[in-house]
């Protein structure tokens, strides 16, 4: 066992209590997890202040001077310690509302202290509460520094284990760490790159003695673990491309005959070119593995079914499967319009799909004449056999896990089949490059021909007699409405409308319109009833939560309102949007919001009103809600990043790829002994770990 896999509880300092506790709150199980628990920001230490200079604008200030007395007002709960803190030109107060006797028995006037916090004014004097003091010591007379504020959770705070605890464990490890820090990349690349050592990066990034050396510590951890990233990926992408044939797909006769006979609009440059993409691959001889993502709306569908024709053509069967049944049935009702011409058999696998037509289905599959297999995840079900799968192309992907995804390649017995997935929710291309960089990407970036961009507006609650005066003007021009609400019942904590609540306001406002409710507590039979009176234009009103988020295509659809729209998420709202502007009419999308909104929240909302373009959207929605959140991604383990922030290191990003490609293609073994560094350091990272740049 090596010395950064010693258990933590063996620091100076720590012991097996607070070890409980920072395993549990942090995952800090060893001296490297410790070591690389990075400080998310600094607090300039650099500077002293005098009490003349403070004002309440500044965000935080350090002070040296003299408490010249302490003295307790209030009572009760409006109890608080207050000193008059003083210096050669001036006085101020601190205040403590809590920890009133650890204080007093910890702070003693006539002591020279250096006080630091946030300076507020109140009562027309300036005071800082519960600030960081202590006594002038010699290193802070000396000289000032960063100093690191580590992420801690409130279980930990109340145990007094603070982001000064984490500073003082750091300091304690160093002192033994460095001997036991190894360069982890080449020569060449610290030269190029001109990166500090390892062992100088890690001891900039928790005690950096000035800000540019803290820059330079950040960028080499950052480059170091996005290469390791990068490396891994496009490692994966090459084994498999050596060890996994794929089937030869170039017989285009049936896909030739579709575009003559059957193609019902003309294809956009973009369906055009990932087409070409895709057929590339399937004629290559190497196993596909590609995504294709595409805004809503951009014609996915039709492109995928191309890809069946080449695989069937070819003598193979395929399989599409979509995350819920909804989605599952819209898939093979848009299918089945063009296989029914083409003389091509096709068949839905659902939960609710009955045992008799299992049974038939089952068969005429392992037989090989049921060619074009849609469904949920019973396609993965045991029973489920093809004759010869060709091509597997899954849906909405980020809704399944690898594990599922592994087990529809596993239907062949000899030969893998190629893989397609497909995703309506754009991805920034530093989160595509990180979460799929082993996978080949297409993209649809043009919606088709004679669509409108969807008019977006933002309205206060107020105006909502405005709004219903246009959904009657709506439904009278013969459109069909969606209404979408963020929550089903009443919450006290949330002051929304919610969705009862506003279906019978929308009753009440249009007694004389038929009106849908579907929500996710409802019966799957009880909501596909409702979902199909309004497909069919039953009702005029479709009273939802994002249960329809994906899902429905209702072309005669023009409006989507979306209440209380700030309690959504960027991706969501896009995503709501494009459940309307499926026709050449123009389309509407409008958003109520409460007068109360974030700074957060009104950023959303802008950029909502202004762009209709799926890929600006999740850019910004990478920087707002940063890249875990984004993709689910944090529970997976998918993205494991210690420092990189995809959000804002797109360049370092770039640069990593090259390094790593570059490596690659010179020395694929890495058996150069210059690359032994690179060599070393993957096999001494835990065999299932993603990141492959953590000390370990």
């Amino acid at each position: 066992m090596g010395f950064f896999d010693t258990s933590i509880e063996f620091l100076k300092g720590v012991g097996p209590q607070r070890a409980a506790l920072l395993q549990k709150e942090l995952k800090i199980f060893t001296f490297g997890d410790l070591i690389q628990h990075y400080p998310f920001r600094y607090e300039d230490r650099t500077k002293f202040y005098s009490i003349r200079e403070v004002n309440e604008v500044m965000s935080h200030v350090q002070i040296k001077g003299k408490i010249t007395r302490m003295e307790l007002n209030g009572s009760g709960f409006k109890k608080r310690l207050v000193g008059q803190f003083r210096d050669s030109t001036g006085e101020l107060e601190l205040v403590w509302f809590q920890g009133i006797a650890w204080t007093l028995a910890k702070i003693k006037p006539g002591i020279e202290y250096v006080v630091f916090g946030k300076p507020v004014r109140y009562a027309g004097r300036i005071s800082i509460a519960h600030p960081e003091i202590d006594p002038v010591s010699i290193a802070i007379e000396t000289g000032g520094f960063l100093q690191p504020v580590y992420a801690i959770t409130e279980k930990l705070r109340a145990r007094r284990v603070d982001s000064k605890f984490i500073s003082k464990c750091q300091r304690e490890l160093g002192k033994t760490a460095q001997v036991h820090v190894r360069e982890t990349l080449p020569d060449s690349l610290l030269t190029s790159q001109n990166l500090l050592s390892k062992k100088d990066a890690l001891l900039n990034i928790h005690f950096p003695k000035s800000h540019e050396l803290l820059a330079r510590a950040r960028q080499r951890l950052k480059l170091e673990e996005l290469f390791y990233i990068q490396l891994r990926l496009l490692k994966l992408k090459s084994v498999r491309e050596e060890k996994f044939k794929g089937f030869i797909f170039n017989d285009t006769t049936l896909l030739t005959q579709f575009y003559h006979e059957h193609l019902p609009f003309q294809l956009t440059e973009a369906q055009k070119r990932v087409a070409r993409e895709i057929y590339t691959d399937m004629k290559s001889g190497t196993q596909m593995n590609r995504l294709l993502q595409g805004d809503v709306g951009s014609g996915k569908t039709i492109v995928a079914f191309i890809c069946i024709l080449i695989c069937i053509g070819s003598g193979s069967q395929a399989a599409l499967m979509a995350p819920t049944e909804i989605l599952a049935q819209q898939h093979f009702i848009n299918l089945r319009k063009y296989s029914e011409k083409m003389n091509i058999s096709i068949a839905l696998l659902t939960g609710s799909t009955k045992k008799k037509d299992r049974t038939v289905l089952h068969k005429t599959l392992q037989a090989g004449t049921l060619k074009i297999l849609i469904g949920t995840h019973a396609l993965l079900e045991e029973d489920v056999k093809f004759n010869k799968l060709g091509l597997a192309i899954i849906d909405e992907q980020h809704r399944f896990g690898v594990a599922q995804r592994s087990r529809l390649w596993q239907k062949n017995n000899d030969i893998y089949p190629h893989v397609l997935v497909m995703t309506a929710t754009p991805i920034p291309r530093t989160l595509a490059m990180t979460l799929y960089g082993d996978l080949e990407i297409s993209t649809i970036d043009e919606l088709p021909k004679g669509r409108k961009p969807i008019q977006t507006v933002h309205y206060y609650d107020s105006k909502r007699l405005l709004v219903n005066g246009f959904i009657r003007k709506q439904i009278l021009e013969g459109r069909q409405i969606y209404v979408v609400y963020p929550l089903i019942e009443e919450s006290e904590k949330l002051d929304l409308k919610h969705l009862m609540d506003g279906y019978e306001s929308i009753n009440r406002a249009f007694p004389d319109v038929a009106i849908s409710i579907v929500h996710g507590k409802m019966k799957s039979d009880a909501k596909a009833y409702e979902m199909k009176r309004f497909v069919n234009g039953e009702t005029k009103i479709m009273v939802a939560t994002t249960v329809i988020e994906v899902g429905v295509d209702v072309p005669n659809a023009s409006v989507m309102i979306i209440e209380s729209a700030e309690r959504f998420g960027l991706s969501q709202l896009h995503q709501l949007r494009g459940r309307v502007g499926r026709a050449a009419e123009q389309s509407y999308c409008i958003l109520i919001t409460g007068y109360k909104l974030s700074a957060e929240s009104k950023v959303r909302i802008e950029t909502l009103v202004k762009s209709n373009n799926g890929f600006e959207i999740a850019e910004i929605d990478l920087q707002l809600r940063g890249p875990g959140d984004l993709m689910g991604t944090q529970q997976s383990g998918a993205l494991d990043l210690l420092i990189a922030d995809l959000a804002h290191d797109g360049k370092l990003l770039k640069e990593a790829r090259s390094m790593a490609m570059h490596i690659l293609e010179t020395d694929p073994e890495l058996a150069k002994p210059e690359n032994r560094v690179i060599k070393k350091q993957i096999e001494s990272v835990k065999k299932a770990a993603v990141n492959w740049s953590r000390i370990s």
